[in-house]
């Protein structure tokens, strides 16, 4: 079979739908079919679609090193590798410049005038303050007692909790599979599988939206309150949590 067979007849046998393929891909749908029926035109480019076929293929649980090397076997074979010498040999000499040893006879002669000129200071400081103390006690005048500080108002009553800034949720996989997690604007904060003893911690201001490709895989701690595992014994899961609400919408 040719490749977009192959991709076409596993991913049948995997009961997976051209949409589910590609919410777990991030590839485009119109991408996916055309890829199904040998067009690779819309994929962008040889080296994109070697990646979308490599994507789709651990999607639907088959290898892709053999459909890869059949595409490059057809599209002029894969691309050649660059040595390291001219990956990162500048193409035009850099010039270092020389680093000047530091002036210590310069910072040494700095230091001792600061010193001369705080013990200067301390003097004079000290003999104002004893001349005044001198005339005060000639005077006689007493001195005026240190005023005592005020005890600082008890406040006994409850503290009132600080509003939530944003939502924060924690996730933790219990076994093998895909997750998909969007921040307020749509944009894209996790997507891709997870492991069995994986943990994940997502926060956005005021709202996280979630897809879980197989319901009860992951464990759920939203704004500190345990969820558990939702949708235990069910297929694909889409959940909302709020700033506010810890609890899925």
């Amino acid at each position: 079979m040719s490749i977009g067979e192959t991709l076409a007849e596993q991913r049948q046998r995997a009961g997976l739908s051209v949409t589910q393929v590609s919410l777990q891909t991030r590839i485009r749908e119109t991408v996916i079919r055309g890829m199904e029926a040998d067009d690779f035109s819309a994929c962008g480019g040889n080296f994109y679609a070697r990646g979308h076929i490599r994507s789709i293929s651990r999607v639907i649980g088959i290898d892709p090193e053999p459909l890869v090397a059949e595409f490059d076997a057809a599209h002029g074979g894969a691309p050649q590798p660059v040595s390291a010498v001219s990956a990162f040999e500048p193409e035009q000499p850099v010039a270092f410049r020389e680093r000047r040893a530091p002036n210590w006879s310069a910072a040494m002669a700095l230091a001792l005038a600061l010193v001369v000129i705080y013990g200067v200071v301390q003097v004079v400081g000290s003999g104002g303050g004893g001349e005044r103390r001198t005339a005060q006690q000639v005077a006689g005048t007493p001195a005026a007692p240190t005023p005592s500080p005020t005890p600082s108002a008890r406040n006994d009553g409850p503290v009132a909790q600080a509003p939530r800034t944003k939502v924060e949720v924690s996730v933790e996989a219990k076994r093998t599979t895909w997750l998909n997690v969007r921040g307020d604007k749509g944009e894209t904060l996790f997507s891709g599988m997870l492991r069995e003893g994986d943990q994940k911690d997502f926060s956005a201001k005021k709202k996280v939206r979630m897809v879980i490709g197989v319901g009860g895989s992951v464990d759920l701690t939203v704004n500190g309150k345990h969820l558990g595992s939702p949708g235990k014994g069910e297929g694909v899961q889409r959940l909302t949590f709020d700033r506010d609400d810890p609890e899925p919408a």
